[in-house]
């Protein structure tokens, strides 16, 4: 009979072991899953302020060419009037 009681207790331990290890493989999954998740929110922020920069960094090139543009405009009617032309 202390037999018996011995390997029930044995399978009991092991049962309460296994049970344990699955439980620790399912929070480290949980945990695994929020990271990644933190992860992809982190980059999509990113993502989106890089996106900003650009739109705003092509606005003012946009800008700039504008204002090249019209300079030249102003300069082309100075450089004709003069023989030599403005100096550089």
């Amino acid at each position: 009979m202390v037999y018996y009681c011995t390997r029930d207790a044995s399978a009991a331990l092991s049962m309460t072991v296994f049970l344990l290890l699955n439980y620790m493989k399912n929070i480290l999954f949980l945990g695994a899953l929020v990271l990644a998740l933190g992860l992809i929110g982190y980059l999509y922020q990113q993502l989106d302020a890089t996106e900003k920069a650009l739109k705003l960094s092509e606005q003012r090139f946009t800008d700039c060419q504008k204002v090249t543009f019209q300079l030249q405009h102003q300069l082309a009617p100075l450089q004709k009037a003069q023989p030599g032309g403005i100096p550089q």
